[in-house]
């Protein structure tokens, strides 16, 4: 991803809804003709179910704290007339008096796009219940009610549907709905103390003590998320069936991916932010940050709004974690996240029969009467910081200022709806501002500016927006903003007006027709404000027709069917056909225990000591060592170490293991065990080669600060490292393509990319984890005895005319094992996860072996030139993971 430009949709997004389900029929025959299992269902994770409920016959308990979010103060998106004539119809479907069901309200775009999935698949909703309400109108404490409640809890949400006469119904009775139970205590700590106080603020670019009344941790209350998100993961868990899509939505739920995989690794799961996302140097104050990277990366695909959110995203995960991208997307031990935005919509049909109800009229007439001879801004937002109400009403302070022929013919019309965590302060900066405009350039007879601090009913909300000549949303962080959809459709049949909308909103690249400001920069708002109000009809309907368009073509409903065109699309990519199972260690003990000879082989880096940032750290351990010390010295037991290092590192770190033999820079030089000589098999290669690449990795180091260059006898290698790791990664690529398209096609030579280096090496010399597990593929599919050909170190070196030698093994005692995530592409047949794993494993080996641990020597320099005769033919298999390789670690045993 190294353009910077923002594209809304990638291509094949932008059509109809019906080419969008045709593609994923399409994709989903193709799966299931290739194996693929897929069960038609999509379980849809979010913070809390679409309903509120009220436990009729509650037992007795102490009261819980007041529900979050408040369900008494709803978000102008009201989808029902009557929550109690709901919950009253409701109750009378289920002839069930226990539990009086009702929609909560808020989040109308997600579940709208969630419910219209119900046309293809099964759908299933996930999701905690939220606070629940006695009859009396008290809260009920969540470990006061019953296994038997609970039950009947259940029974009540498969019969529930939100409202009668309502052409969703029949999708509504294809949903169903799974509650998560939380502790009244976690379930408070999560959202209004974790999600709301660090994670809202933070990923809006402000700072928990920006907003804190008080003394703020941005670590308090982490337990209570931890445990929240691992409630969720259990009860997908037990949901799920194998095929299922999940996806999971928003800021709330980001360490469930990760737990989902640990307990499902074989699952097909996306998560969605609905936020934005801050760029890293802002990301990176968040204490936790490694842990919501990583539960976030448990996903095979992390959706954004936009294209700079998913960018954030990504560099946050290369400059915080370390991370490495390819064209796949963020590699995480073997197991690679793809990241793609998709910006959500509103439900547009909705909105466009809601905008012709019959109580609409009256209110849209009533307003033209009261301001009758004026323009008409409206604005309408949550009083929140983020929202921009203070920037706002100085810009338009600054238009009165700047344009006095609107003073007495211009008003502007601010609603602020309660937000979910109160702010005195800000309401009193609102309302003193609001005085000072009025008082400065208001009369008697001219009130510049009207603010209503309510909620509006959904009939008085579509009158305003009906009505106004000009909308002004001016955020300064949003996700998405649906009011300034919402205008667009209810001006199509009245005066097709502008708006003025900050640059800072998710969906700002999708209306860019719309008057684009950054509301900062009062100065512009004021002039853009006037130019939407001095704009001519012709003007006004050209820029009205496109925004119309794509408010009605990329609405919610598209959305979600994108979602899981994504998803169904990642199936393949991902592998997720095959995971590499975890090496069963009863097997393998109990055939090393029966076999009379043995033969080990390690990589070094990523398998016997952990991938470090500097290199020459990457000593081995004393657990390594004993293990290793052990190992060798049974004699039925060969052990080799296969390692890009170069000789002298392996002989200071490891050289004391006199049964132990090594082989360095890929294979360009080998010590046998019980030697001290090494043979060098590079002697007869053209070499000439690595002065012109040393040259052009010296131009590279000059331009990378923190890179540097690392010459071998075999090979070279340029570390980017110690670099920032987005421009280190930019110039790994360029000298990468400069060496393969003016250098290795002329040469003997290949180039290699890998952990965060680049290095050059001839071809003869092909070491590398997959290489090794590929001639460890012993057994062709219906074959019991293997032969095997004589390796080219012995045709080379010691008997040009060597003979096959038929192998006394059996298939399952080869274990080639890749140390990495399960989802890992790899040709090994097992993983560990881990390089502490590896080690583990095989102390449980010799477990019984006694350890008297070899003093280190000091050594003298290494001579590579002195030659020595080869191993014999059945000591040369060889399998493992190159310091070089593009997999971060590999490890193999067979025994033969």
């Amino acid at each position: 991803m190294d353009s910077f430009s923002e594209p809304y949709t990638r291509e094949g997004d932008d059509i109809s809804i019906e080419k969008v389900r045709e593609k994923i029929a399409t994709l989903e025959d193709l799966h299931r003709k290739n194996g693929i299992t897929l069960s038609g269902r999509v379980i849809h994770v979010c913070h809390y179910l679409p309903i509120t409920a009220k436990l009729a016959k509650p037992e007795l308990g102490v009261l819980s704290p007041p529900g979050t979010p408040p369900t008494k103060v709803t978000d102008v998106l009201q989808d029902s007339e009557s929550t109690s004539s709901v919950s009253v119809q409701a109750q009378e479907q289920q002839g069930n008096a226990l539990w009086s069901l009702s929609p909560r309200h808020g989040h109308a775009a997600m579940i709208s796009g969630i419910r219209s999935l119900s046309h293809s698949h099964e759908q299933l909703i996930v999701g905690w219940t939220g606070d629940i309400e006695s009859s009396s109108g008290d809260n009920v404490p969540a470990n006061s009610v019953t296994t038997a409640q609970r039950q009947e809890f259940d029974e009540a949400l498969k019969n529930f549907i939100p409202k009668e006469s309502d052409p969703d119904d029949e999708r509504d009775r294809k949903t169903k709905y799974v509650p998560v139970w939380l502790d009244d205590k976690v379930a408070h700590g999560h959202y209004d103390g974790y999600c709301k106080q660090t994670l809202w603020p933070l990923f809006h670019y402000l700072l928990w003590q920006d907003v804190a009344t008080e003394y703020a941790s941005a670590d308090s209350h982490y337990p209570y998320y931890e445990s929240a998100n691992a409630a969720f993961a259990r009860r997908i868990a037990d949901v799920y069936r194998p095929g299922d899509l999940i996806w999971v939505h928003d800021y709330h739920l980001l360490l469930v991916p990760k737990l989902v995989r640990e307990s499902i690794p074989d699952a097909a799961l996306g998560l969605f932010v609905h936020t934005p996302f801050p760029s890293s140097e802002v990301f990176r104050c968040l204490p936790r940050r490694k842990e919501i990277l990583d539960g976030m990366l448990g996903a095979n695909l992390v959706c954004f709004q936009t294209y700079s959110y998913s960018r954030h995203f990504i560099s946050t995960c290369i400059r915080v974690c370390g991370y490495e991208t390819n064209s796949r997307g963020i590699d995480v031990e073997g197991h690679v996240t793809a990241v793609m935005h998709c910006p959500v919509g509103i439900d547009a049909e909705r909105v466009a029969r809601d905008i012709t109800r019959p109580g609409i009229k009256p209110k849209l007439e009533a307003l033209r009467n009261l301001y009758e001879g004026k323009k008409i801004i409206v604005g309408r937002d949550k009083l929140d910081v983020v929202k921009g109400v203070i920037q706002k009403l100085r810009a338009f302070e600054k238009l009165l200022q700047d344009y006095p022929q609107w003073i007495g013919n211009v008003v502007m019309i601010q609603v602020t709806s309660p937000a979910l965590t109160d702010s005195p302060k800000l309401e009193r900066m609102v309302s003193e501002l609001v005085a000072h405009i009025n008082g400065e350039y208001g009369s008697l007879d001219f009130i510049p500016v009207h603010h209503y601090h309510q909620t509006l009913k959904k009939d008085e909300f579509y009158a305003l927006l009906s009505v106004a000549d000009l909308a002004v949303i001016t955020p300064l962080r949003d996700g998405m903003n649906t009011t300034s959809m919402e205008f667009v459709i209810a001006q199509n049949s009245t005066n097709k007006s502008p708006s003025v909308l900050s640059e800072f909103m998710g969906i700002s690249k999708n209306m860019e027709d719309a008057l684009l400001v950054n509301p900062w920069n009062l100065g512009d708002v004021a002039a853009a404000i006037n130019q939407g109000l001095v704009m001519s009809p012709a003007e006004k309907a050209r820029r009205h027709e496109k925004l119309y368009k794509v408010v009605t073509t990329h609405t919610s409903h598209t959305w979600a069917a994108v979602l899981v065109k994504m998803l169904l699309g990642q199936l393949d990519l991902q592998g997720q056909a095959r995971q590499t199972p975890y090496i069963p260690k009863e097997l393998l003990e109990g055939l090393y225990s029966k076999a009379k000879k043995r033969l080990f082989l390690f990589d070094y880096d990523g398998t016997l000591a952990p991938i470090v940032k500097v290199p020459s750290m990457a000593t081995p351990s004393e657990a390594t060592l004993e293990a290793l010390e052990k190992l060798s010295s049974d004699p039925h037991n060969l052990v080799y170490i296969i390692s890009g290092r170069d000789g002298a590192f392996l002989e200071q770190h490891l050289g004391h293991l006199t049964n132990v033999g090594f082989s360095a820079e890929h294979g360009g030089f080998v010590r046998e065990r019980g030697s001290k000589e090494w043979t060098n098999f590079t002697k007869n290669l053209d070499m000439s080669w690595m002065a012109e690449v040393e040259e052009i990795f010296r131009y590279y180091t000059e331009r990378t600060t923190g890179s540097s260059i690392e010459v071998k006898k075999s090979s070279i290698t340029w570390h980017y490292r110690g670099a920032d790791p987005e421009w280190g990664l930019f110039q790994c690529r360029q000298c990468q393509d400069l060496l393969e398209n003016n250098l290795a096609h002329k040469r003997p030579i290949e180039v290699l990319v890998g952990k965060k280096n680049l290095e050059v090496r001839p071809i003869a010399v092909n070491k590398t984890d997959e290489d090794m597990f590929r001639a460890l593929l012993l057994f062709p599919p219906g074959t019991t005895k293997v032969r095997m050909e004589a390796p080219v170190s012995v045709t080379l070196v010691d008997d040009p005319k060597a003979q096959p030698v038929d192998l006394a093994i059996e298939s399952k005692a080869v274990f080639t094992t890749a140390v990495g995530h399960s989802s890992k592409r790899t040709l090994a047949a097992w993983h560990v996860t881990t390089p502490q794993e590896v080690v583990e494993h095989m102390l449980a080996l010799v477990k019984d072996v006694p350890y008297v641990p070899t003093p280190k020597r000091e050594g003298s320099p290494v001579d590579f030139e002195k030659e020595r005769k080869p191993a014999p033919a059945d000591t040369a298999v060889a399998a493992d993971e190159s310091s070089s390789s593009s997999a971060p670690s590999a490890k193999a045993a067979s025994h033969l």
